[in-house]
């Protein structure tokens, strides 16, 4: 099989290698296990590899660099237009020549793909949305366009749209769709949790304006102040992380609040198997895997109410769901610790979780590449 990846996903060559988004890149890895050569369509850029990239794994992949764009400002949109024939051009003659069309979403570079693939209503095609289906959200236009014209079964033919969560009135083109982090053999690897005189929190994440870190430390810091022994590890990196330093020395927190920054998947383990609770007051998600990956290893998640994460969470019976205020989460998280039975929201958690393994993931990527 030929398959096709177009894709915003900005990439790196190195030694002979492509390399990128680490989770994407993994992902894609399994994807790629399954067919005899590739293409990739993506932006190329100069620069170094960083701790959060990894390369595709695959011995016949070609890559076909295009130029980002960027609809942000007057004169970005001026440069991107110029540059739009090159790449709708890349895209079309990509298509030609493959047998699987796989869309990553949403994105610009997305979007010209969604435009495109309605002009190939014959061949197999995935579209691989990693934002927020919802569709009562507030969302950028061009993503409102992508979901519309992925859904619309007269323009996309052919079609599996895989979104997170299940949502009403989706048509046949969409299919409620998951990631993964861990394997089943890492079931047996959870720890048992025990309970301490501690409450141990984590955050793991990019340190951005959308996962609200901030938040985050000032609900350890409302809760040490009601008499709670709390203790935070943040793990991620970002802009954020200089000024979060230093509301946590202000505000004497170094005692109960790590920075560990970028870390590897051993280390990550390690954190939930020693912590009680996984806290992302996100402000949008598409599958948020902090959540996932907490709820894998016995970690009781506490979510704003975004995305797929009420579905995750089943209301709030695997998990604590807050609203995006520090005070009234906090009175909810103290409510949680105070009444209600920390087992059975593990157990249940647990269970949902760690139904979604890579090696589910893997079969349900073949059944898509073949249509078994």
């Amino acid at each position: 099989m030929k398959f096709l990846i177009i894709t915003h996903v900005e990439h790196v060559l190195n030694e002979g290698k492509y390399y990128g988004y680490a989770p994407y890149i993994n992902e894609m890895n399994i994807w790629l296990s399954h067919v005899e050569d590739v293409e990739v369509i993506a932006p190329l850029k100069q620069g170094e590899i960083s701790a959060i990239e990894t390369f595709y794994q695959h011995s016949n992949l070609k890559f076909s660099a295009i130029p980002s764009i960027e609809f942000t400002s007057a004169k970005l949109i001026f440069k991107s237009f110029f540059k739009l024939p090159i790449i709708l051009f890349k895209i079309i003659k990509a298509c030609r020549r493959t047998d699987h069309i796989h869309l990553r979403c949403p994105g610009n570079i997305g979007l010209l793909g969604v435009l495109v693939q309605m002009f190939f209503p014959n061949k197999i095609k995935t579209a691989k949305y990693a934002g927020n289906w919802d569709p009562k959200s507030k969302q950028p236009i061009s993503y409102r366009i992508q979901k519309w014209i992925l859904k619309n079964t007269f323009l996309s033919n052919n079609i599996s749209a895989l979104v997170y969560g299940r949502w009403p009135n989706q048509t046949k083109n969409v299919l409620p769709f998951f990631t993964a982090s861990f394997y089943d053999s890492e079931i047996n690897k959870v720890s048992k949790k025990e309970k301490t005189d501690t409450y141990r929190f984590v955050f793991i994440g990019s340190l951005v304006e959308g996962k609200q870190p901030l938040k985050a430390i000032k609900i350890i810091e409302a809760l040490k102040h009601k008499g709670y022994d709390v203790v935070l590890n943040i793990y991620g990196d970002g802009s954020l992380k200089q000024p979060l330093e230093c509301y946590v020395a202000d505000n004497d927190l170094q005692h109960i609040v790590y920075f560990h920054g970028n870390v590897d998947k051993e280390t990550i383990k390690t954190a939930y198997n020693n912590a009680d609770f996984c806290i992302l007051l996100s402000k949008s998600e598409g599958w948020p895997k902090a959540i996932a990956e907490a709820m894998f290893f016995g970690v009781i998640p506490i979510a704003t109410k975004v995305s797929c994460v009420p579905w995750m969470l089943n209301n709030g019976e695997r998990g604590i769901l807050v609203d995006d205020n520090v005070e009234v989460a906090t009175v909810k998280v103290i409510d949680f610790i105070e009444n209600e039975d920390f087992k059975t929201v593990i157990r249940e958690a647990k269970t949902w979780s760690q139904r979604y393994t890579l090696d589910y993931f893997n079969k349900e990527i073949q059944n898509l590449l073949y249509k078994k």
